[in-house]
C-alpha cells in the first residue's frame, strides 16, 4: 500500500511533518507532483491526489479546513473522500463509508494529525452488509447506473 499525500500552500508544514513521519514507519509515501507556491489551488492538488489512489492506495489531503479539498476530490470517480476532524470520524468514514482519502485542516497539531492518520491507515474497509450496500449504491449512481430515487 502506497500512501499519497498532497496539501495547498497552507499546509505544507504539516505535510511534511506527516511524510516524515510515515516514512520513518517504513510506509512508501508520494507526495502530490503539483508544486506549491504561495497562489497554489487546493483542486489542484485533490485531483492529482485522488487520481493516484486506485489498487488499495490510500490518500491524504490538506487544506486550510479541509472541506474544499475534500469536495474536491470527491469530483474524482472512485474516491470516497472525508474531510475529517477527530479518530471518530476516521474510523466511520473507513469502516462505514469505505473512506479511500481523509482530508483535514491545517488547524490540527502533527500529533493530532498522525493520530488520524494512523488509525486511517491501520483500520479496515467495510465488512458490513448494510454499509457494503450503501457504497455499492454510490459507485453504481457514480457509473450512471443507479436511478432508484
Amino acid at each position: 500500500m502506497k500512501i499519497i499525500i498532497g496539501c495547498d500552500h497552507r499546509g505544507i508544514e504539516l505535510k511534511n511533518q506527516i511524510v516524515n513521519n510515515l516514512k520513518e514507519d517504513g510506509f512508501e509515501v508520494i507526495e502530490s507532483s503539483v508544486k506549491n507556491n504561495e497562489n497554489d489551488d487546493y483542486p489542484d492538488f485533490a485531483f492529482d491526489v485522488a487520481k493516484k489512489v486506485k489498487d488499495g492506495n490510500l490518500g491524504i489531503l490538506i487544506c486550510g479546513n479541509g472541506i474544499g479539498i475534500s469536495i474536491a476530490a470527491n469530483k474524482v470517480k472512485g474516491i470516497r473522500c472525508a474531510r475529517v476532524v477527530d479518530v471518530d470520524d476516521v474510523f466511520k468514514a473507513k469502516t462505514h463509508n469505505g473512506a479511500n482519502i481523509i482530508a483535514f485542516g491545517t488547524n490540527n497539531t502533527i500529533e493530532n494529525a498522525m493520530e488520524m492518520v494512523n488509525l486511517f491507515i491501520a483500520t479496515k474497509f467495510p465488512t458490513e452488509e448494510r454499509h457494503l450496500k450503501r457504497i455499492e449504491k454510490i459507485i453504481k449512481y457514480e457509473n450512471g447506473e443507479y436511478n432508484e430515487l
